[in-house]
């Protein structure tokens, strides 16, 4: 029986990992979850799967999960609000596995404070490898800790990587639908609103990743996450409309191995939980007859963010805590109607060229960039 514990339980990710835990019961244990606002669905959630711990990180939905707890006579349950209360579902005594689902660069200091309680993590939360990536790898290594992906195409490298040697990686290939505008001319794409830009094609997300699908930011920072997990920069990023390879590694040798698979992410979730068996079966077989398979190169003219993601991994540093954050910024933004398109990638690579540059930041000074990035995007907008 493997303990977890779940930072962002009523999400996306956090919901399909539940719902893997829901069909295995006899082999995993909710401790501790955690969710912003949505507590209807965290009571439900309560119910069924009895955790010890309760985050609600707003305080005010805090205190009305509180109440709705008293309303349904369930006791036993501590329940907990803000960044402390994060980091006490992500350190919580006797789990074995932290699932750091949140959104955004709150996660990234609980997910350290796990690790410095050799607390193994399965990673879906890009920002804490995007921001502090040699931060938490170190902090890794140290304290003897997995670092387990959950996103579908890097739970497929670390899938292919099994058994080989990684100084024989040739090329680390990455694998994108294309996003909701892959088809449309820039002038096209310029007119688009996030309404257009949330129909993804082939997968079904939250909101503010579909975004970064469709200006292909969400490949660059994944080609940022590729580098710190696996260690090369020789990263490439192909078109796969069918979503049916989910990524590749290129040997010396020139051979490729890619992990092919149905579009789920209960897949990568159910190898990180229960890494390294593969006993569970959580997703559709696939059946390849008839199935065509295709490759293209990004059109960068485009979608401009993977080169400014990849200046920015070249730059290192409060680089790429600044081109997270500010790009965060502007996705609500977007979101909400108050920018175009294409206003994102030039005010993100705006803010990169006028930060105050560190190449081997502290904590503090990851945080203050971060806070400095979104300041300017504010500031910019208004």
């Amino acid at each position: 029986m493997k303990n977890i514990s779940i930072l962002g339980s009523t999400g996306s990710i956090g919901t399909q990992t539940l719902d893997v835990v829901r069909n295995n019961k006899d082999k995993f244990n909710v401790l501790a979850i955690s969710a912003n606002k949505n507590v209807k669905l965290l009571l439900e959630q309560v119910k069924e799967f009895a955790p010890k711990l309760v985050c609600v990180f707003d305080k005010n939905s805090a205190d009305e999960f509180e109440q709705m707890l008293k309303c349904e006579n369930i006791k036993g349950i501590d329940v907990v609000n803000g960044l402390d209360g994060l980091i006490k579902v992500a350190t919580y005594e006797g789990s074995d596995l932290l699932v750091t689902a949140v959104v955004g660069m709150i996660g990234l200091i609980p997910t350290l404070k796990a690790i410095e309680k050799k607390i193994d993590i399965a990673l879906a939360n890009k920002e804490t490898l995007v921001t502090a990536g040699d931060l938490v790898m170190k902090a890794a290594k140290d304290n003897g800790v997995k670092i387990l992906p959950v996103d579908s195409e890097h739970s497929a490298v670390f899938q292919s990587l099994v058994g080989e040697d990684t100084k024989s990686i040739k090329n680390i290939i990455l694998t994108a639908s294309g996003g909701a505008f892959r088809d449309l001319t820039i002038e096209q794409i310029a007119t688009k609103k996030a309404v257009d830009a949330l129909k993804h094609p082939n997968w079904s997300m939250g909101r503010k990743i579909t975004i970064d699908s469709a200006t292909l930011m969400n490949k660059g920072f994944e080609i940022i996450e590729a580098y710190h997990l696996f260690g090369t920069k020789n990263i490439k990023v192909y078109i796969h409309r069918q979503s049916l390879v989910h990524s590749m590694v290129e040997f010396n040798d020139n051979s490729i191995k890619m992990q092919v698979a149905v579009p789920d992410m209960r897949g990568p979730i159910v190898y990180a939980l229960n890494y390294p068996d593969r006993n569970i079966v959580s997703m559709d077989a696939l059946d390849l007859l008839g199935k065509t398979m295709t490759f293209e190169d990004v059109r960068q003219e485009a979608f401009p963010c993977i080169k400014i993601a990849k200046e920015a991994l070249k730059s290192g540093g409060t680089a790429t805590s600044v081109l997270n954050a500010a790009n965060e910024e502007l996705v609500y933004l977007y979101l909400g109607d108050k920018i175009g398109f294409y206003d994102i990638s030039k005010i993100v690579n705006g803010a990169i060229e006028k930060h105050n540059f560190i190449k081997e930041p502290s904590l503090q000074q990851i945080l203050d960039a971060d806070t400095w990035a979104r300041e300017y995007v504010k500031a910019y907008v208004k």
